[in-house]
């Protein structure tokens, strides 16, 4: 509306066809707008419940790692080493996507644990990898195998093909914001 208040303060209406010109601009102005709050409208709904899907998700989740003796993150990293070769900083954080800044305090915290432990890097001397220790694989052994049991009571709530039907649509709307 402000577009339209200044081209009315800028014209002088009484130039010949002014008034049509006008009302076909505020009649596109308005066309866009509602255009663009139709389509706002129209995701904020998807939006809404992902981020409640989220939400409950680490809500339900939480209690379990507390059980653990561990944070949502803690888990991540471990359920990410388990099984595998020490890694990188830079590796870990791209897996679990958790950023570095937060990433160097949760591998303090598991390494005062005694869960991980820093290896040097023979491809790199200016990092380190950090792989998990024997009691930290037994801890991933047990609580990785535990709380796939604990996600399968919600998860088994829905069938195969709402599951793939949600992971479909779920990827969908990941390659939106990959494409952007």
């Amino acid at each position: 509306m402000s577009k339209v208040l200044t081209i009315l303060s800028n014209k002088n209406i009484s130039e010949p066809g002014f008034l049509v010109l006008t009302l076909v601009r505020i009649r596109t102005i308005l066309i866009l707008t509602r255009t663009n709050l139709e389509l706002i409208m129209n995701f904020l709904p998807t939006l809404r419940e992902l981020v409640r899907t989220y939400q409950g998700f680490v809500d339900y989740s939480a209690p379990h790692f507390k059980e653990m003796g561990l944070t949502h993150s803690q888990f991540d990293v471990i359920a990410t080493l388990g099984n595998q070769p020490p890694m990188t900083c830079k590796e870990l954080g791209e897996k679990t996507l958790i950023t570095k800044g937060t990433l160097t305090g949760i591998l303090e915290r598991l390494e005062a644990k005694g869960l991980i432990k820093k290896y040097s890097n023979t491809e790199d001397a200016r990092s380190y990898k950090t792989g998990l220790t024997k009691e930290g694989q037994k801890v991933f052994d047990k609580s990785f195998t535990e709380h796939l049991k604990y996600l399968e009571k919600a998860f088994g709530k829905l069938s195969k093909k709402e599951l793939e039907t949600t992971t479909a649509a779920l990827k969908l709307l990941r390659k939106a914001f990959e494409t952007i």
